[in-house]
C-alpha cells in the first residue's frame, strides 16, 4: 500500500511538472504522445476509484502477480482503445485541462488508496482481489507509465527507487526468473517489457530469457 502511494504520487508529481510542449513529445507507449498518455492515466485513475469501490465477497481468483496477464504481441498504436486515447486527448485542446483533470482523479484515486483496508475484496476486470494486492499490482503500471512519460523528457523526475525495485520484483514473478543483476531495475523494467530492445551483450547476460522477451502485460 505505500509501495503504491509513493509511486502515484511521484507520477502525479511528474505530470504536474510539464510544460506546454512536453505534452507534444513522444511517450514511450507505441502511438502515444505524452498528451495520450496522461491522458490514459486519468483513466487509470478513475479506474483505480471504480475498483476499490466495487467490494466482493467470493474468494480472490488472482493476486498482484498474477493480476497481469502476458500478451502475445507488442501494442502498434492500431487497437481501438489506443486509437480511442489519441482523439479523446485531443478533445482536451489545452495540456492546462489535462493536468488538472488528472489531478483532480489522481488525488482522489490517492486518497481512496489510503483509507481502503487492504484485506477488503474488490473486483476487476472480471476477477477478485484484495484491495492490497490491486494497488501492489498497480504499483507496476504507475511506475512503468511513468518511465514511459519520461522515455523523452529526461529532465522530469525518475520513479521513486522503491517502486522500480518492487516493479521489478513482480516482472521476475511473471517472467519466472530473474533479469542479470548488472541490469539496472529500470533496464530490467525497460528491456523485460519490450520499451527498449537489449544490447548484444545484453542478450548474452540474459541467456535463455532473451528468446522470451518482450512481456507485454495487460
Amino acid at each position: 500500500m505505500d509501495h503504491f502511494s509513493r509511486s502515484w504520487a511521484a507520477l502525479r508529481a511528474a505530470v504536474a511538472d510539464l510544460s506546454d510542449e512536453d505534452f507534444a513529445q513522444p511517450s514511450g507507449c507505441t502511438g502515444w504522445l505524452v498528451r495520450d498518455l496522461v491522458c490514459h492515466l486519468i483513466i487509470d485513475a478513475q479506474d483505480v476509484l471504480i475498483t476499490l469501490v466495487t467490494p466482493a465477497e467470493a474468494e480472490p481468483t488472482r493476486d498482484a502477480v498474477t493480476y497481469w496477464e502476458v500478451a502475445d504481441t507488442a501494442p502498434t498504436g492500431a487497437d481501438p482503445l489506443d486509437a480511442l486515447i489519441v482523439r479523446l486527448a485531443a478533445a482536451y485542446r489545452e495540456p492546462r485541462l489535462l493536468k488538472i483533470h488528472f489531478e483532480d482523479v489522481g488525488s482522489a484515486a490517492g486518497r481512496a488508496a489510503e483509507l481502503a483496508d487492504p484485506r477488503l475484496r474488490v473486483g476487476t476486470r472480471d476477477e477478485i482481489l484484495t484491495a492490497g494486492d490491486y494497488l501492489c499490482a498497480y504499483v507496476l503500471e504507475s511506475t512503468l507509465h511513468h518511465l514511459d512519460l519520461i522515455a523523452h523528457l529526461p529532465v522530469v523526475d525518475e520513479p521513486p527507487a522503491e517502486g522500480l525495485a518492487r516493479s521489478r520484483e513482480m516482472l521476475e514473478k511473471i517472467a519466472g526468473a530473474p533479469f542479470p543483476a548488472s541490469f539496472t531495475d529500470t533496464d530490467a523494467l525497460l528491456v523485460g517489457t519490450g520499451r527498449r530492445a537489449p544490447t548484444d551483450s545484453e542478450k548474452a547476460e540474459l541467456d535463455e530469457l532473451a528468446a522470451r522477451l518482450p512481456f507485454v502485460l495487460g
